[in-house]
């Protein structure tokens, strides 16, 4: 039996070749994963998301290289937020 896979991303989608939009994201700190501390804000209802430089991107991600300073202690929602899902290439296309 042959099993037919459609949709993959091609070789070109890697991280390291990336815009890196989802380090725009807001990004929720809903299990602990060791993100240092001073990755870490605090909202105003005791919530706490990933710090972001005032242009919006995230305070670890490497702007030199477009990757991610503390990946082996990135957030959860980073954990599943695969490289070539759905989501990974929604956040690529141009807006």
């Amino acid at each position: 039996m042959t099993i037919e896979v459609k949709n993959l991303p091609g070789d070109d989608v890697t991280c390291s070749t990336c815009k890196a939009s989802c380090c725009r994201l807001e990004v929720m700190l809903i299990t602990d994963t060791g993100v240092p501390d001073k990755y870490v804000e605090w909202d105003n209802w005791g919530g706490m998301t990933m710090s972001r430089l005032d242009d919006g991107w995230c305070a670890a991600l490497d702007r030199s290289t477009m990757l991610c300073k503390i990946y082996d202690k990135r957030p959860f929602i980073c954990r599943e937020f695969e490289m070539g899902s759905y989501e990974c290439l929604s956040e690529r296309v141009p807006r």
